[in-house]
This record gives structure tokens, C-alpha cells and sequence, in this order.
């Protein structure tokens, strides 16, 4: 099973628009990575695996509420954050970067899909002065870290399922910087929903760490 399929087969409430929109995002962002290295050429092959599908896990675990505001932080290319936007076109996105070239490959990619619920900004997150319902990430750095970027930076409440908070897809055992935080958390295993060998570490963690 390859492409959009896959992404439909395990998400099954995606629509037409969708699924055409995110068949459009990666034939643009593979052209991208032509010119910049936003993820390894290697991984190309594997796009709707390893990065389309493993950037939409997020969405089998949380679903963003219409009107929420939510941050991917080191979003690099764009992931997860451009894909979620496409599922989620009434959750506004502020996909963060430090590096110049990267945001300004991410700005460009949204003006071409036409998202008007994403922005790219190029600063890091510990300068960002807004508060969001959810950050979303993709193991960029250190649990820790994390958590001293994000003092401040989520809400209050609770509008959905899942509280609000930082939900991280990361791989390999890291209970430790877990207890090291000492805040609520919840695992989801991402090979209990996906087969392929790529996931088989893979967890999304949701952390408590509303202000």
C-alpha cells in the first residue's frame, strides 16, 4: 500500500480534498527537497511512511477542536505541521523554525497549497509571545529542553479528549527525561497502529504542561 492509500486506509475520515491536498503537498515538497535537504534524500522513498504518515499519527491521538491554535515547533520542512493543517483546516498553525532557508521553503510551500490556517516563523520558541492550546513536535530536542521552552507557551483548559499540552512523536526509550520533568504524560505506541518495521520504537507522548 502506497501514498494517499495508506494514509486513507488508517485514517479513514479523510476526505477527497484532503487526500488530494496531501498527494499535492508532497510532489512539492519533493521538489523542494531537490534544492534544499529538508529531510535525507535517502527518506524520499519513504515519504508517506516515514514522514507524511508518521506526521499524521498525531491525528489518531489528538483531535484538534475547530478554532484552536496550535505550534509545531522545529518544524523544519514542515512536519508534522503542514500535514495536520490540511486535516484540520479550522486549527490555526504556526509552524516554528530557527533556520531561515527552512521557514522560508515552508512559507512557500503553504502559499502554494493555498493553506490559509499555516504560517511559518522563523524564531525559536522560547521568543514566541503567544500561548497555544496544543505544540506539537517531532522529538526535536530533549524532553527537558522542551519543557523549558514551552514555561508559558500553552493554555489553560481542556477543549477536547486530550487536555491541553505538548504532543511529541519520539522514538526509543525516554521514561527518564519523563520523570526528569515530573509531569503528567500518556503514551500511544505507533506499532500498535502501523506495521511497518519504521514504527516499531515510535511512540507519541502527550505531556500536561499547561501554565
Amino acid at each position: 500500500m502506497k501514498g494517499v492509500e495508506l494514509i486513507r486506509h488508517h485514517l479513514e475520515w479523510v476526505t477527497d480534498e484532503q487526500a488530494e491536498k496531501l498527494t499535492q503537498f508532497v510532489e512539492i515538497f519533493l521538489r523542494t527537497n531537490e534544492q534544499i535537504n529538508l529531510v535525507s534524500r535517502k527518506d524520499t522513498e519513504h515519504i508517506w511512511t516515514r514522514h507524511i504518515l508518521h506526521s499524521l499519527s498525531i491525528a489518531k491521538a489528538v483531535k484538534f477542536m475547530d478554532g484552536m491554535d496550535v505550534a509545531d515547533v522545529g518544524t523544519g520542512g514542515g512536519l508534522p505541521g503542514i500535514p495536520l493543517a490540511i486535516l484540520f483546516p479550522n486549527v490555526q498553525f504556526t509552524l516554528i523554525d530557527s533556520i531561515g532557508k527552512k521557514i522560508k521553503c515552508v512559507n512557500e510551500m503553504i502559499e502554494e497549497l493555498g493553506l490559509e490556517n499555516a504560517k511559518g516563523l522563523c524564531t525559536r520558541m522560547e521568543s514566541v509571545d503567544q500561548k497555544f492550546d496544543f505544540v506539537v513536535s517531532r522529538a526535536v530536542k530533549s524532553l527537558p529542553v522542551m519543557h523549558g521552552w514551552l514555561k508559558g507557551k500553552i493554555k489553560q483548559g481542556s477543549s477536547g479528549e486530550v487536555p491541553n499540552g505538548l504532543v511529541y512523536i519520539k522514538g526509543g526509550d525516554f521514561q527518564q527525561e519523563l520523570d526528569e520533568i515530573g509531569c503528567r504524560y500518556r503514551y500511544w505506541y505507533l506499532d500498535e497502529w502501523f506495521d511497518d518495521p519504521f514504527f516499531e520504537t515510535k511512540k507519541i507522548v502527550w505531556i500536561n504542561l499547561s501554565s
